[in-house]
């Protein structure tokens, strides 16, 4: 056979080789969070996407990914536009909602913070005093105890910004923020000095939740499970989450810290 002839045979077996590893792969399309760093920002960037990426390509599937505001997100997941949507936590409204695998990415906890400059509320969240102004985020998760919590006068709105700025203003009395989050915000908006948490509110696993009624949400909730342990079994994950997953030590102190 002479050259060029080998060539087109060469050139036509890795067309048909590229062609069957194409029709092997899967991809898939996921709603994450555009104002959660630092797990997942506007820019698409975060611990939540690394992972997430890094599990499913050892599993052969390929993500891409709808970057929108997080209840957005929760609603395209629930309507079957998306595949899933990042950071939610498993809770029972949620786990009414979603489908989730056994795997979450991450621990985190919340708080509840308020001006540095005034003394702390109540000494735990079941003590708050009457009609407390309580900030929180629409569409975010607070705990399974958190609609049970007395006293608290809820404020509602739609971004991190828009929570700390009612804080700072006096138009509540204190908002609920996930700790690793809050410092990344603080500390951007220049008011770490300003605000500190004061009380625990709850710790959270956060998963990547499926469309509960797609039929490959259970394959594809599996298919993480597997690309999780396999990044935990080599050590690349705890590399992965490794001082982002941690908070600040002033907030380990007053909050337990993220774990």
């Amino acid at each position: 056979m002479n050259r060029p002839c080998l060539r087109s045979v060469m050139s036509i077996v890795f067309l048909l080789f590229s062609t069957m590893v194409s029709s092997n792969e899967t991809s898939i399309r996921l709603a994450a969070e555009d104002s959660w760093p630092p797990f997942a920002d506007a820019a698409g960037e975060g611990l939540s996407h690394r992972l997430i990426a890094k599990a499913f390509a050892l599993e052969g599937i390929y993500v891409d990914t709808l970057v929108v505001p997080y209840n957005r997100g929760l609603i395209l997941t629930e309507q079957g536009k998306v595949n899933a949507v990042f950071n939610v936590a498993m809770q029972q409204n949620t786990r009414e909602r979603f489908w989730f695998g056994e795997e979450p990415l991450f621990v985190a906890t919340a708080s509840f913070y308020q001006l540095s400059r005034n003394a702390p509320l109540a000494k735990d969240k079941w003590s708050l005093p009457k009609d407390t102004r309580v900030g929180i985020v629409r569409g975010y998760e607070y705990g399974d105890e958190f609609d049970r919590l007395p006293n608290m006068v809820l404020k509602i709105v739609d971004n991190q910004y828009q929570l700390i700025n009612l804080l700072l203003t006096d138009k509540v009395d204190a908002v609920v923020m996930y700790d690793r989050v809050a410092a990344q915000f603080l500390y951007t908006m220049g008011v770490s000095g300003e605000v500190r948490a004061v009380m625990a509110n709850h710790s959270s696993e956060l998963f990547l939740a499926f469309d509960k009624h797609n039929p490959d949400s259970p394959a594809l909730a599996d298919a993480l499970d597997k690309g999780l342990r396999q990044l935990k079994a080599s050590g690349e994950y705890h590399s992965l989450i490794a001082g982002v997953t941690s908070a600040p030590e002033g907030l380990r102190k007053t909050a337990g810290g993220v774990n």
